[in-house]
């Protein structure tokens, strides 16, 4: 996956689905390839109810969603693996031990992301860029209190708790949008 963003969180149901389809949404226009995978998924699920509601909001049809169970090659040939919890994250480097350096929770990576200088000039590889900056911040910075990375599980909820899990990951993602762009 050449340019590839890597979602995953438990299930593939819920929050790596809603930020597949809100990366898509806010990365439109950027060569940046957007996928997900749940680290125990069962392969060929459908999407939450709910969540399905909220990706549709993005103008894509999720009904041809289907949930995909995370192994390691989607690991290593991604250029971005953010995942839903910290959990997840030790998950998938414990799977590809290659990913540890692009792998970060998603609301860690928006943290670091909105605390880097964006490129001043083009590059040629903008998502690249904007992991090599955020890596570089990862070190430079405090770390957040724990409970900060974790992405709340809305399954079981409402559709009011899948409303605010996907304005978490907008506003997660939104900084990244913005490096990418002006790496772009």
């Amino acid at each position: 996956m050449v340019n590839g963003l890597l979602f995953v969180c438990h299930a593939n149901l819920c929050r790596s689905p809603m930020a597949e389809y809100a990366a898509r949404r806010l990365l439109a226009g950027q060569p940046v390839s957007v996928s997900s995978a749940g680290t125990d998924a069962l392969e060929g699920g459908t999407m939450h109810p709910y969540a399905a509601e909220i990706a549709a909001e993005t103008g894509e049809d999720p009904a041809t969603f289907r949930t995909r169970r995370l192994a390691p090659e989607h690991l290593t040939s991604a250029a971005l693996v953010l995942t839903a919890t910290r959990r997840q994250r030790s998950i998938c480097t414990a799977l590809a031990p290659a990913a540890l350096h692009h792998t970060f929770t998603l609301r860690q990576f928006g943290r670091l992301a909105a605390a880097v200088e964006p490129p001043t000039e083009a590059l040629d590889d903008s998502l690249a860029a904007a992991v090599a900056a955020a890596s570089l911040a990862r070190g430079r910075l405090q770390p957040a209190p724990a409970n900060d990375d974790d992405l709340r599980d809305p399954v079981g909820g409402t559709r009011a708790d899948f409303r605010r899990c996907a304005e978490e990951i907008d506003r997660s993602l939104r900084p990244l949008a913005t490096l990418i762009a002006a790496a772009g």
